[in-house]
């Protein structure tokens, strides 16, 4: 379904993943992350490296189910299976439907997602969720998955970022806001949703993710892929 959510919204609220959002998310997200189809194409590559026989693969905020078919699809491991977690109820319930009939080594789980131990995984993903987490709980959650990891497990994190340098901020924000114009958003849809999730999404720049990983423990952490003001980092213990 065509997101055409803040078309023609006044009394905006606070962006939430309801109804609303979720049955028009993945055009949402297609339209309006650059490079979004890359990230997700890219952890189909990183687990067949990284993957492990007989571990979990957890989908950390799983949203409509993008990363873990990709899992899915890409393993070459035996024994596995594919946790995905998302907190909003009708997510939950459009990811079981995109999931049923295309795999079969999957629970997909209504939960916070701090309130999950990734125990003896191999690969957990967040992808573009870290950004809608409390930054003061940001670092314990890192830390827990890095306690659940395998040693040689990874942590694939994707996040909007923002830079120090406001001259270089401004001209990445113009190019991010000329990639949704050129997707068909209007002027009034950008301000509008810039106005709604403003409050909700709150972004990092690069260094303090590195500074997460390593305080969490992680061996080796990098920038596997970026795109505009979207990046993908790779940590592993």
């Amino acid at each position: 379904m065509r997101d055409e959510l803040f078309s023609g919204k006044i009394d905006l609220v606070d962006f939430t993943f309801d109804k609303q959002v979720v049955d028009v998310f993945d055009d949402m997200v297609r339209r309006s992350v650059p490079g979004y189809q890359s990230m997700i194409e890219m952890i189909g590559l990183i687990v067949k490296t990284y993957g492990q026989d007989n571990s979990y693969y957890y989908d950390l905020g799983a949203s409509t189910g993008a990363v873990a078919l990709a899992l899915a699809l890409n393993n070459p491991h035996q024994h596995n299976r594919i946790i995905a977690v998302d907190n909003s109820v009708e997510m939950v319930k459009n990811c079981k439907n995109n999931l049923d009939g295309k795999i079969t080594n999957f629970d997909v789980i209504c939960s916070d997602i701090n309130d999950i131990s990734c125990e003896n995984s191999s690969i957990v993903v967040l992808n573009l969720t870290l950004q809608f987490i409390p930054v003061e709980q940001r670092q314990a959650l890192i830390n827990k998955i890095y306690q659940g990891l395998n040693p040689g497990g990874v942590l694939v994190v994707s996040e909007k970022i923002h830079f120090d340098d406001p001259k270089q901020q401004a001209k990445i924000t113009e190019l991010h806001l000329d990639f949704k114009r050129a997707n068909g958003y209007s002027e009034l849809e950008i301000a509008a949703k810039r106005q709604s999730i403003e409050n909700v999404l709150i972004t990092d720049n690069q260094q303090t993710h590195f500074d997460r990983f390593e305080m969490a423990g992680f061996k080796q952490s990098l920038c596997h892929f970026q795109c505009l003001n979207f990046a993908s980092f790779l940590a592993v213990k």
